[in-house]
């Protein structure tokens, strides 16, 4: 089976790594770095969910788009709404047949669709 693993274009790994790490509930798996002040690649996992976030220039542009599948998009709602550094662009709606689905914008404009399957 094969595994894709995503990657967002950040521009500052301490707010973005606040949002996914502190407010979104992944947990950092690795950081990569060429030298110590030298621009960070990261994996970050939650649950069976995997990204890599990437300071480098060249890897992507920001403002990217992702959709998770999780079993229950109305949960992770109600777990992010009263987070006060999530930015809940859409909250949970039925706008695609067949999918309940949720849009949360991280610090750079990178949008996460969480989305059930109805």
């Amino acid at each position: 089976m094969q595994k894709v693993i995503p990657s967002f274009r950040i521009t500052d790994y301490t707010a973005s790594k606040a949002f996914y790490v502190d407010q979104m509930g992944f947990k950092v798996d690795w950081e990569h770095r060429f030298e110590p002040d030298f621009p960070v690649f990261v994996q970050i996992t939650k649950d069976d969910m995997t990204l890599y976030l990437t300071e480098h220039t060249g890897d992507c542009q920001t403002g990217g788009l992702i959709h998770l599948f999780v079993p229950n998009v109305d949960n992770w709602y109600d777990e992010l709404k009263i987070k006060k550094d999530i930015h809940i662009t859409s909250p949970p709606n039925e706008d695609i047949e067949g999918l309940r689905m949720m849009t949360v914008t991280d610090p750079d404009g990178n949008q996460l669709r969480i989305c059930t399957r109805c």
